[in-house]
C-alpha cells in the first residue's frame, strides 16, 4: 500500500466521518443564507476536485517536483495531524459546530483548547492538510487547489465572522481582539 492510496484514505475517511457527526448538533436558531453560503461553497468545491486530480504522467511546467518516497510518507504524517487538528476543533465545539454558518441553540464563544490558537481552528487543520496533499501531489493543479480552498475558507471565516459578531455581540468581538484568525501566535 503506497503513500496515494494511504492519503486517499485520509481524506474519505475524514469526509465520511465529518458527514456522520453533523448529527450530534444543537438545533439551529438562525442559518447565513444559501446565496451567501455558496460564495465559499463552490470554490471549496473546485478546490477539492483539483486536489483530488492524480498525479500521475505530468511533465514540464504542470509538474513542479516529484517527492520520493519517504518525503511522500512523511507528508501522509503531516496530512494526518492537519486533519487530527480539525477533528480535535470539531469534537471540542461539540454539539455548537454546523457545516454552515449558523447560530445553535445555546450558542456562546467557544475559547478554550485548539480555539484558544485560532478562531477557525478546523480551516487551519483542514488548510494544513491540504497544502501537504499538495506538496506530495507536486504539480500546479495541486497548488491551484490549495490556493484556492485557502480563498475559499477565507471567505467562510470572514461571512462566519460577521454573522457571529452580530450574533454574540461584544463577547465574540473581544475573543476576535485576542485570537488570530486562522494561523496560530500570527
Amino acid at each position: 500500500m503506497g503513500p496515494g492510496f494511504v492519503i486517499g484514505g485520509l481524506w474519505i475517511a475524514f469526509w465520511i466521518s465529518w458527514a456522520a457527526a453533523a448529527s450530534w448538533s444543537n438545533s439551529t436558531i438562525k442559518r447565513a443564507t444559501m446565496q451567501e453560503e455558496l460564495k465559499h461553497r463552490i470554490p471549496l468545491i473546485a478546490s477539492f476536485v483539483l486536489l483530488a486530480v492524480p498525479a500521475h504522467g505530468y511533465r514540464g511546467w504542470m509538474r513542479l517536483w516529484q517527492p520520493d518516497m519517504p518525503e511522500a510518507w512523511i507528508v501522509v504524517v503531516l496530512i494526518a495531524v492537519g486533519l487530527g487538528f480539525a477533528w480535535w476543533a470539531r469534537l471540542h465545539l461539540g454539539r455548537l459546530w454546523s457545516a454552515t454558518i449558523t447560530r445553535k441553540e445555546g450558542h456562546h464563544v467557544v475559547d478554550t483548547g485548539p480555539y484558544r490558537l485560532v478562531r477557525h481552528p478546523i480551516y487551519t487543520g483542514i488548510l494544513f492538510a491540504v497544502y501537504a496533499t499538495a506538496a506530495v501531489k507536486g504539480t500546479m493543479l495541486g497548488i491551484a487547489g490549495a490556493v484556492l480552498a485557502t480563498w475559499s475558507l477565507w471567505l467562510k471565516a470572514r461571512l462566519e465572522e460577521r454573522f457571529l459578531r452580530a450574533e454574540l455581540g461584544e463577547p465574540y468581538v473581544e475573543y476576535c481582539k485576542r485570537t488570530p484568525m486562522l494561523l496560530p501566535f500570527v
